[in-house]
């Protein structure tokens, strides 16, 4: 059904962006969402519709009309699903990589949306439209574990979570180049590229704060390769690849980050082969943890590395002498 919500800008605050309180407000609903709403001109400020960009400077009262859920686009599909673990109020998968999370252009269905639809029949309305509450998301040829809510409750618990970094998220990645500090953190901002849109890149004076954690678990000197975990503490689109891309050490096999040019250089060639058949970025999603909204227990999930990536350090684990991936990396992330 449809909601209709009130909200308070108190005199005496600093100016704020419409956008950004309404965020803050409604952090179930995207900011793509709340840009429609307005559009639609069901945002209203004192009684009068809001304009775009539009700026509070205190007093003033806001009333926001949330549409009640249509059907999505997006159709049921009975596709393959790795379930971690499954409850009345969420769902963690095991996303392979090369599935899309949402419908887009050029991806119509295969997507994991289209997969949910057809395994739960209990999906939130969130936003207006019916569909899976995705709380957050991972790139088509990224693999890892993702969290999906079943209601709206769940799902904005979840989403603060995130947005408190509450959440535990750690990723793996075989980089270009050695990382040859222990530790590091690359904060720089995010934001839409000026000219290839499909792109993100680092926009000092515009983009969205981003905050990348890493530690270098391994490195293959004479390849020039390194294995890193990398803790996210914010979530911008692409953002682990644009930031280490930015520092010098692209993500091996990311086909828009990266390049294949510097494979000429790797000698050994029976690696350059396995780096090659790869055909997407090492980049994998291996733990995530947080606390169950309704049960109040905390949750951690581990997905175990994918084939692909697993061959390539087990290539390298045998050539420099060290335990096989499966438990080296998994007690050295654990230091």
């Amino acid at each position: 059904m449809t909601q209709n919500c009130q909200f308070f800008f108190e005199a005496g605050r600093p100016p704020e962006r419409l956008d950004c309180f309404l965020a803050a407000c409604l952090p179930e609903i995207s900011r793509s969402q709340i840009k429609k709403l307005i559009e639609n001109q069901l945002v209203r400020i004192n009684g009068q519709p809001a304009k775009a960009g539009e700026k509070l400077k205190g007093g003033e009262t806001l009333t926001v009309t949330i549409p009640a859920p249509v059907a999505a686009v997006a159709v049921p599909e009975s596709l393959p699903l790795k379930i971690l673990y499954e409850d009345s109020h969420l769902v963690v998968i095991d996303k392979p990589a090369g599935m899309v999370v949402h419908p887009a252009p050029g991806h119509p269905s295969g997507t994991l949306v289209n997969a949910l639809l057809n395994h739960c029949q209990d999906l939130a309305g969130i936003g207006g439209e019916l569909r899976p509450g995705i709380v957050h998301r991972l790139d088509k040829d990224t693999s890892g574990v993702l969290v999906v809510s079943k209601d709206e409750p769940t799902h904005n618990a979840l989403s603060r979570q995130f947005k408190e970094h509450t959440a535990k998220r750690r990723y793996l990645a075989i980089v270009q180049g050695l990382v040859k500090e222990k530790t590091g953190t690359v904060d720089r901002p995010i934001g839409r590229h000026p000219r290839e849109r499909k792109k993100m890149t680092v926009l000092r004076s515009s983009g969205r704060r981003a905050v990348t954690h890493w530690k270098t678990l391994q490195l293959f000197e004479d390849d020039h390769l390194s294995l890193v975990e990398l803790r996210l503490e914010t979530g911008r689109t692409h953002q682990i690849r644009v930031h280490f891309a930015q520092i010098g050490h692209p993500i091996v096999g990311d086909p828009v980050y990266g390049s294949n040019k510097w494979l000429k250089q790797v000698a050994d060639a029976e690696l350059r082969g396995l780096l090659l058949k790869l055909e997407r970025q090492a980049l994998h999603a291996r733990i995530l943890g947080f606390e169950h909204p309704q049960k109040g227990s905390f949750l951690e999930f581990e997905s175990s590395l994918p084939p692909d990536i697993m061959e390539i350090l087990e290539y390298l684990c045998l050539k420099y002498g060290l335990k096989s991936p499966s438990l080296q990396f998994h007690l050295m992330s654990q230091q």
